[in-house]
């Protein structure tokens, strides 16, 4: 299939050697069954991807071919579902080889058989072949048509057996219902031979035949069948049956364009144009030759009319077509009226099916030239109407065919007319074209747009600005949607000639659009667009959106707002340029929105916050203004209402909308002349949103944290401590309670912006700035957050946390090792970066990378420097590596374990990733780890201390269980692979008897997953009174509880025994291996104990004893 458009590079391969090759496979009769179908099957995929047009020219076609070929397809089993090529390539090469030009009969010979009975004349063969394949359910079917479509129109042929053909498809179509699946398969073999007779063979032959065929679809009805194909086939055949009433003629009144030469139309002034053209033929000298046009005629063209409105394309793509191919053998009249029946399709009161089809037929005609220069007042309108139909159907629109048709018919008429024709319409047509290539909501209408429109420009070279637009919005440009609206938009709209039409096209088609992201977009347009015109933009394209601001169309009013905002905030900026009075013009209008109420909602709180953000950041003179408590009161119920406004897959955006908001409304309404802010609205906002964050809501609380972060200086001033005690506290009771995540993420995005606001000053007040009093607070704040490990049903939402940590310590320390780094002290700065290689440790892609590039970002950090960063200098000096691949960044990352202030952090961050699930991570954490213990096996220091770390991090964690398993399997691996082989030499090292310690804790444990990763076979490996205990351990769990975990210690303690040989006597081998191995241990535990006390006494270990429960 992904060959099928690229069939032309093909071409050379399939007429030199393929198929020949193929069919000497098909020709060796020596040839396997298997074989002859394999070949057939690369035969039909050829076919497919070249047409089967062109290659049925390719098969032999020789007189000794055809009996071969059909004694093979008469061999053929119609019913096999696997070999279905096989008899669809034997059609095709029986429709060419039938074409000899000798009679069949010639053929026949002696009809006379060995046995006296008489042989099947080969004309009878091949009719009753075809016939067969014309019923059956596959796809032999469609060749089976092109078999009929050649034969039956051979001289020979027609006058023996066409007669009889008709009638005999006249039965199957008055005997078949649409009920039966089989009788539409029927209908279709039959609808496909009849339109490819009628294609083929001569008009004399079958003019008798034509009425009859058309009663018996009239009869039938099949334009109101349900199967969208047999209404397809149906006008296929009618359209045949039209040219077969009419005489095959060219209409002498056509319209003719002689050259076709983009050169021409870009080399040569447009008087040698004129000259080298040909011009539409005048007829009103000429007299057209006069003959009758039958009945049926206007039949057919009436149920072609029918099939341009029918609700699939490739009906109404059929019916387009046959209105071209009938127009152009009708009189000059006729034909003008066909063209304004076609003009009624394009009523509001029709469908889009209707606009479609009629699109395409003005295409067709079009291209045929046989839609005239007189008829393009009509058509042009109704064609830059198709270029922008959309018909809203509930949540969301049709059109999009209709405007891509639409398209077509604009680069059709750049190929049939020339360009004085058109030169009339040209504005119109340009202006619309760009509209669809930049503004389409379809990607496949903005690309169709730019091919019209580049096809006008190279053919009529009348497009002002062409060839610098389609440089600009070609084919590749135009598929990013943003980019079209904010981008290519903007430069387009700089040429006058399509300013207006583009920002008309805006406010009329997309500010009230049912997509609320075109909405959005169309608002950001309008004010990229608004330098261009400004004094449009403010009288007349303003007062229209205010207008609709009001109005009762939920969507408009939407739009409306959102463009009303980003309009007056581009004029303010054009003002500030132009020192012209703009914004201070508009009060009046806007003022008008705040008048109403209602605004609630989560389509259009959004847009009003929109609103106050640009309007507050356009200095509208609202100073003390009303209004402003009216913003303030809406604002604050939208974020402790966002739980009731917002679901969680938009209450991000809802809440940058009111943040963006708020923050602009302060910084230009609630600040003195002095610069201080109002001490009464400072109180009520500080407090009210610190009380939020205590709010049951979790939305609100995270609203207000992110509310007190975009507070401004002069707001927060004076209120610092105060701001950051009740983050804290909010970060601790909630992550106490194991809730409001996003609350603590926010919180501690809020803590960094709070910092960055209010700035650095050392001999400071901690109520004003970051100082040398509350930077420890700040640090351990995230420092604590940045260890969240928090999870619920959404799996591990502590990572949001700690990812908004990692973020604030940088952002923090890049603050205050600007302004003053002697601040910094070496623990802060030691803490911050253990942690982050801790987190570039661990097995999560996306918060591995974060952690790795902040962590690299401060250690290449120049300006400012960052001090007292450990083992700066040993440190990798390469800036760039890619932490997303575990391939990459695992080799990296494990070379921190060399140095001793990262052990613990960077070995606890592997711990979790070795002992992970993840394959890829597993594998390359784990081969690095590796790699680094055996760069350590003969340093006894060096493998001491990672070994001391090891069981500091398993007694930290030994309640832990996001790390005690994962830890276990770890050292599963490190003991198999040999890691700690120097303390395997000395009898009861301290390390193995601390593990086996620490062990002993989860043997009362009911999760399986725990005590299966206990790693009692890896320490068997120990010298000493260790391996007693071991195996005690291990005796003890082959009667466990659990069925899974007694199974699950034989089988680990059947290959610990075989790899290490020393373990037990090797004269009880043989007897405890064969004990282990055929011993059902899902069996109750009473048939298991004697064979547990016998290994015991095998290994010379004590019988376990069960423990009674003393009951209290």
């Amino acid at each position: 299939n992904s060959f099928i458009f690229k069939k032309h590079p093909l071409s050379n391969f399939v007429s030199e050697w393929m198929t020949n090759m193929l069919l000497d496979y098909v020709k060796n009769e020596e040839s396997p069954t298997s074989l002859l179908h394999l070949s057939f099957r690369f035969l039909y995929i050829i076919s497919k991807v070249r047409g089967f047009k062109i290659f049925m020219h390719v098969l032999p076609h020789e007189v000794a071919d055809l009996q071969p070929v059909l004694d093979l397809l008469s061999r053929q089993d119609p019913t096999d579902p696997e070999s279905w090529e096989t008899r669809y390539i034997l059609l095709l090469w029986l429709s060419m080889t039938c074409l000899i030009p000798f009679d069949l009969s010639r053929l026949d010979g002696n009809l006379k058989s060995d046995g006296g009975e008489d042989k099947e004349p080969v004309m009878d063969q091949i009719l009753n072949m075809a016939k067969s394949y014309m019923v059956v359910s596959d796809t032999p079917r469609n060749a089976a048509s092109v078999l009929v479509s050649k034969f039956m129109t051979r001289p020979d042929v027609k006058k023996k057996h066409l007669k009889d053909f008709f009638d005999w498809s006249y039965t199957l179509i008055g005997q078949t219902s649409e009920e039966s699946l089989k009788d539409v398969m029927v209908l279709d073999g039959v609808l496909q031979a009849l339109a490819k007779i009628f294609k083929h063979g001569k008009r004399e032959d079958l003019l008798q035949y034509a009425p009859v065929v058309l009663s018996k679809i009239e009869q039938k009805n099949l334009l109101q069948s349900s199967q969208a194909m047999l209404r397809k086939l149906s006008i296929k055949l009618i359209q045949r049956l039209g040219l077969t009433f009419l005489k095959p003629r060219l209409a002498s009144w056509r319209y003719q364009r002689g050259s076709r030469s983009l050169a021409a139309n870009l080399s040569k002034s447009q008087s040698s144009v004129t000259d080298a053209v040909t011009t539409h033929m005048d007829t009103e000298g000429q007299e057209e030759e006069d003959y009758d046009i039958p009945e049926e005629v206007e039949s057919v063209i009436e149920y072609l009319l029918v099939g341009l409105k029918d609700r699939e394309t490739i009906v109404r793509w059929s019916a387009a077509k046959g209105m071209g191919r009938l127009t152009g053998r009708l009189p000059k009249e006729l034909a003008d009226e066909v063209v304004g029946s076609m003009l009624d399709c394009f009523s509001f009161q029709e469908t889009d099916n209707a606009w479609h089809g009629g699109c395409l037929a003005l295409a067709e005609l079009g291209r045929r030239g046989l839609l005239l220069p007189s008829r393009l007042n009509d058509v042009v309108p109704l064609i830059i109407k198709s270029l922008t139909y959309e018909e809203k159907r509930g949540a969301c629109s049709v059109g999009s065919n209709v405007r891509d048709a639409a398209c077509y018919v604009c680069w059709s008429f750049a190929r049939a007319y020339e360009p004085k024709e058109l030169t009339p319409f040209v504005t119109q047509i340009a202006s619309a074209l760009l509209v669809t290539a930049v503004f389409d909501r379809s990607v496949n209408c903005r690309r169709a747009g730019s091919a019209a429109f580049q096809e006008n420009v190279g053919r009529q070279g009348t497009f002002p600005h062409g060839i610098d637009i389609v440089t600009t919005a070609d084919y590749y440009a135009v598929g990013n949607l943003n980019n079209c609206y904010l981008n290519i938009s903007v430069y387009i709209a700089s040429f006058p000639e399509y300013t207006t039409a583009m920002i008309d096209h805006l406010v009329a088609m997309k500010i009230n659009h049912w997509d609320s992201a075109i909405r959005e977009l169309a608002s950001e347009a309008l004010h990229n667009l608004t330098p261009q015109a400004p004094d449009y933009m403010a009288t007349t394209v303003l007062p229209k959106l205010l207008s609709m601001a009001v109005g009762m169309d939920l969507q408009s009013r939407h739009g409306a707002i959102l463009a009303c905002a980003e309009v007056t905030h581009a004029l303010y900026k054009l003002g500030l340029q132009t020192n012209s009075g703009y914004v201070l013009n508009l009060k009046k209008y806007i003022c008008i929105l705040f008048l109403l109420r209602g605004f609630g909602g989560e389509l259009m709180r959004p847009a009003v916050c929109r609103l106050i953000e640009k309007l507050s950041l356009s200095k509208m003179p609202f100073k003390n203004d009303p209004v402003i408590t009216d913003w303030q009161l809406f604002i604050d119920d939208t974020i402790h209402t966002l739980h009731l406004h917002s679901d969680c897959t938009d209450h991000v955006s809802l809440q940058a909308a009111v943040i963006g908001a708020l923050s602009a409304l302060c910084e230009e309404f609630y600040q003195t002349e002095s610069g201080k802010a109002d001490e009464q609205i400072q109180d009520a906002l500080v407090s009210q949103y610190i009380e939020g964050l205590s709010s049951p809501q979790m939305l609100t609380r995270c609203g207000s944290a992110l509310a007190l972060g975009c507070l401004p200086r002069f707001m927060i001033h004076g209120k610092l401590k105060q701001v950051l005690e009740g983050l804290h506290q909010m970060c601790i009771v909630s992550q106490k309670e194991a809730g409001f995540t996003e609350a603590r993420r926010d919180a501690v995005s809020a803590v960094s912006q709070v910092c960055l606001t209010a700035g650095v000053s050392p001999g400071g007040s901690p109520d004003s700035a970051l100082c040398a009093e509350n930077i420890a607070k700040v640090y351990d704040m995230l420092l604590e957050n940045i260890n969240d490990y928090t999870t619920d049903s959404r799996g591990d939402v502590g990572a949001w946390v700690r990812e908004a940590a990692m973020s604030s310590l940088k952002v923090v320390t890049v603050l205050v090792a600007t302004a003053a780094p002697q601040m910094l002290s070496p623990e802060q700065v030691g803490c911050m970066m253990c942690c982050l290689a801790q987190q570039a440790a661990e097995k999560i892609d996306r918060y591995r990378a974060h952690a790795g590039n902040i962590f690299l970002g401060l250690l290449h950090s120049t300006e400012p420097a960052v001090p007292h960063i450990p083992h700066k200098e040993e440190l990798e000096t390469s800036a760039s590596l890619n932490w997303k691949a575990p391939s990459q960044s695992f080799q990296h990352i494990s070379q921190l374990l060399g140095l001793q202030q990262y052990l613990y952090h960077t070995l606890l961050g592997l711990t979790v990733s070795v002992g992970g699930i993840t394959e890829s991570t597993v594998h390359f954490s784990s081969q690095s780890l590796f790699e680094y213990m055996k760069g350590i096996q003969e340093d006894a220091v060096a493998l001491t201390q990672f070994g001391d770390t090891l069981l500091s991090i398993f007694r930290d964690n030994l309640h832990n269980d996001r790390v005690n398993i994962p830890f276990l399997k770890m050292l599963n691996q490190m003991l198999t692979n040999g890691c700690f082989e120097i303390f395997t030499k000395q009898e009861d090292h301290p390390f193995c008897v601390n593990i086996l310690n620490l062990c002993k804790e989860f043997k009362k444990s009911r999760d399986v997953s725990k005590l299966r990763s206990c790693v009692f076979c890896g320490l068997i490996q120990f010298q000493g009174g260790v391996r007693r205990t071991v195996l005690s351990q291990l005796l003890i769990l082959l009667c466990h509880g659990f069925p899974v975990i007694r199974k699950t210690t034989a089988s680990q303690m059947y290959e610990m025994l075989l790899t290490y040989d020393d373990v037990i006597d090797p004269e009880v081998m043989d007897d405890v291996v064969t004990l282990l191995g055929d011993t059902n241990w899902w069996s109750d535990l009473t048939t298991l104990r004697p064979h547990r006390n016998q290994l015991c006494d095998w290994m010379g270990v004590p019988r376990p004893h069960t423990v009674a429960k003393v009951s209290i």
